[in-house]
């Protein structure tokens, strides 16, 4: 957890493709490598980007200690010529991506590297490591958020993430797609985010009665006083021992600003409109219901439509580690190689899986917006130096099935070019945005998704399409391939 250089977070073949470029190769070839990923998660319409913040500080310290090299030498795998050049190791590259916090799509580059081969090249395993795990959270965690229709969520899945780091930056990249806090206090010190917290059954179970405890609670934390209501029985001593303390802090001029309770087991529909009834017949109309329970984006959207009276959720297990889908599917691939001239030379892998054909070339991305609305019309992946006039008709199509085409009228959109720098020649040339700065931009970012979009079941697909140029070059460099 406390490792600075974590230069050697890499897959040993990084180093020895890194050792066969510097022993064969030009070592300051440069290249271009896209990161990018097929398939949204959870059987979704969207994703969300997130850990550049992490990605940026290991590429600031990217270097090879004399521990490193100690430990690589005595793999026997690298020669001492090798060795000697990693002493001096620096990443002196361009690194461009789309910023955290944004609604992504499949097959768009979301970091493009522009590096001299082996430096590229070395940073793979890394960039994918963060940017999965991090941009798969955030995305479950807007699922949960939009499945709770503006109800807070708090993350509390600490003790269930795989391990420190998951669960630090996990609970950092839930809050940038919408949670409105964690119990994980160390990711709270770190990144400046709200933490929060209740209390556990042991401290019920502690005292010689229930009131006891609840009144001790109470007394201790009266502005943020939620009491854990189903130790024992929830509807015939837990919440008539909740709202007899909740009358005594009323009685003794206590202002109730935050409190209520939490429901952690049984019917959770059920019991929060009972609840409910019994707060509202002793006046704690204002009285938050939370609940908790092995919660995700389905079962909130169904106690939702069953009427459930929750207003506060708290979702762990299922949250942290995304448990319906525990992985992102990144990729980082090579699209460009520069000639002699400086000038790149577009390069594509073919497969014989039609999704896994790369898109090549130096590219960026642009986002088509309809004016009207300000919802997303489509992506545009193009090649850099490409232009287009808002006030000119844009024609789009179907990169697969490129006789499906839609024509945007000009004056009737807006385009927004998405990646942004942040590195050049080897400089850190960006700034990270604080945590909730980064969330308050994803909820914008959200709100540019049709409804159609965000539904959990056959979402509408936002197209990404390729522009013509781009579409042309690809055609060209499989009709290449397929001569031989």
């Amino acid at each position: 957890m406390d490792r600075q250089n974590l230069t050697l977070l890499t897959d040993l073949y990084e180093l020895t493709m890194m050792q066969g470029y510097f022993q064969h190769k030009d070592r300051n070839e440069t290249v271009i490598f896209d990161a990018f990923y097929r398939t949204n998660p959870c059987n979704g319409g969207y994703a969300i980007l997130a850990g550049l913040e992490q990605l940026i500080k290991l590429i600031k310290e990217l270097h090879f200690s004399d521990e490193d090299i100690a430990y690589l030498r005595s793999l026997s795998v690298f020669s001492e010529d090798f060795l000697s050049y990693l002493k001096d190791f620096r990443f002196s590259g361009d690194i461009y991506a789309i910023p955290e916090g944004t609604v992504i799509f499949p097959r768009e580059p979301l970091i493009k590297v522009i590096a001299p081969i082996m430096e590229a090249q070395l940073i793979e395993t890394a960039v994918l490591n963060i940017i999965n795990h991090q941009s798969l959270i955030a995305t479950k965690a807007a699922r949960v958020c939009y499945a709770a229709k503006g109800d807070g969520i708090m993350e509390f899945g600490l003790r269930r993430a795989q391990g420190p780091d998951a669960g630090i930056y996990g609970a950092r990249a839930a809050i940038i797609g919408g949670c409105v806090g964690t119990s994980n206090v160390l990711c709270g010190q770190l990144f400046d985010v709200p933490v929060r917290g209740t209390h556990a059954h042991s401290w019920i179970m502690s005292f010689p009665d229930e009131y006891t405890a609840f009144k001790t609670y109470a007394d201790m934390y009266p502005a943020a006083c939620i009491l854990l209501v189903d130790t024992y029985d929830t509807v015939k001593s837990g919440i008539p021992n909740a709202i007899r303390v909740f009358t005594e802090m009323r009685d003794a001029g206590i202002e109730l600003s935050s409190y209520g309770i939490r429901l952690d087991s049984g019917d959770l529909a059920y019991l929060s409109k009972k609840a409910r009834q019994m707060l509202d017949t002793a006046g704690f109309n204002d009285a938050v219901i939370s609940a908790s329970n092995d919660l995700d984006e389905y079962l909130i959207e169904s106690l939702k439509a069953q009427g459930a009276m929750i207003t506060s959720w708290g979702v762990g297990t299922n949250l942290i580690t995304a448990k319906d889908n525990p992985a992102f599917g990144g990729v980082y691939k090579l699209a460009a190689i520069m000639d002699a001239k400086g000038e790149f030379v577009p390069k594509i892998k073919l497969s014989e899986n039609t999704e896994k054909v790369t898109n090549p070339g130096n590219k960026t991305v642009y986002r088509i917006y309809d004016k009207e609305t300000h919802k997303i019309k489509a992506d545009l992946i193009c090649l850099v130096g490409e232009q287009f006039d808002e006030n000119k008709a844009l024609l789009l199509f179907d990169p697969g099935e490129p006789w499906k085409k839609t024509r945007l009228p000009g004056g009737s959109y807006l385009i927004r070019e998405l990646m942004i720098p942040l590195f050049r020649n080897g400089e850190c040339c960006y700034e990270s945005p604080k945590v909730m700065d980064i969330r308050a931009y994803c909820q914008k970012e959200l709100d540019t998704l049709w409804d159609e979009t965000k539904r959990f079941v056959n979402p509408h697909t936002v197209y990404v399409d390729l522009s013509k140029e781009l579409y042309d070059t690809k055609i060209r460099l499989l009709d290449e391939m397929n001569r031989f």
